[in-house]
């Protein structure tokens, strides 16, 4: 089984997933694609991709990609009316890009290899600008021989692939990630708000922190929000609190104690709670710190580099 010449498909047509799809479209691979709202995958025929009404349509693919936004989700996709493992066929890998508990993934994984198909948990770090500069970052684990075998494929995805265990253990990778997500945000609003209120301007402020060795790519590519209050979503704040949740549940098991973690969650479930955000990016949370801090922010119309500059695959 070559890389190069797999039968690829691809469960999820998000925002991500439709830029994933079109990197593996660009690199020459052969691509069949499900998403739930079957219009916003016609973008992607255009650019070569055949489309199927069911995810159980892709179970003649050698390797199926799931990118989907809930555990739920995941599951329904995979085991629901029509899903993947639901057939006479099952294609020879799934490999599974979702943000999910360990538990979802270890009951698909578990329904999988009793089917005969190997799973691998691949959780990506990025959003589509990210994708798109070819900064997108992959942790994977499961079967070794598994990930080896179709690490050329993930490699297209962007900068690095990391392999870091057997089982679920990609999952933990993911959401303790996206919990410092959420912590550096919340910090990074509080130090912008302070000083602001102290008269300096947030450009001003963030050009000099992402100068400094506390800068980094994460505090650059949200500086643009920030300073010209464009929310336009990478993640919201509903799936922010999803994945809060997530983690301390998985550290509530561990018996490994987080209190800057848990103090932030509350901090997000109540800008979720109360409205904000909803279909906006999560960098909203800057709001949030500005009207406890009782200041009306306006956008400062400057232009900011996101150090985010496309590349080609």
């Amino acid at each position: 089984m070559s890389a190069s010449t797999l039968k690829i498909g691809w469960i999820g047509a998000g925002r991500m997933g439709s830029q994933l799809v079109t990197r593996l479209l660009d690199a020459g691979h052969d691509v069949t694609v499900y998403n739930r709202t079957a219009a916003k995958a016609e973008h992607l025929a255009e650019k070569g991709a055949k489309v199927v009404s069911r995810p159980v349509d892709l179970a003649d693919r050698e390797l199926v990609f799931a990118m989907v936004s809930s555990s739920k989700d995941l599951e329904q996709v995979m085991l629901g009316d029509g899903g993947l493992l639901t057939g006479e066929k099952s294609p020879r890998i799934i490999a599974d890009s979702s943000t999910v508990s360990a538990e979802a993934s270890a009951r698909i994984r578990e329904a999988a290899n009793s089917r005969g198909c190997d799973f691998l948990a691949t959780p990506v770090s990025g959003n589509p600008k990210v994708i798109a500069a070819g900064k997108l970052t992959v942790a994977v684990s499961g079967p070794r021989e598994v990930f080896e075998s179709i690490e050329p494929v993930l490699e297209v995805f962007g900068r690095s692939v990391t392999y870091v265990g057997e089982g679920e253990v990609a999952r933990l990778v993911k959401i303790a990630h996206n919990l410092m997500l959420g912590v550096v945000t919340q910090c990074m609003a509080e130090i912008t708000v302070m000083v602001e209120k102290g008269g300096v301007s947030r450009a001003d402020f963030l050009a000099f922190l992402n100068d400094s060795v506390m800068g980094s790519t994460f505090t650059q590519y949200k500086s643009p929000a920030f300073v010209n209050l464009d929310f336009t979503p990478t993640f919201t704040m509903e799936l922010l609190q999803k994945d809060f949740d997530l983690g301390l549940e998985a550290a509530n098991a561990l018996k490994s104690p987080m209190p800057i973690a848990s103090a932030t969650r509350q901090i997000v479930a109540q800008a979720a709670g109360s409205g904000l955000g909803i279909d906006e990016d999560f960098a909203t949370l800057l709001l949030q710190v500005a009207k406890g801090a009782g200041i009306e922010l306006t956008p400062e119309n400057v232009s900011v580099d996101d150090g985010l500059t496309p590349v080609h695959s």
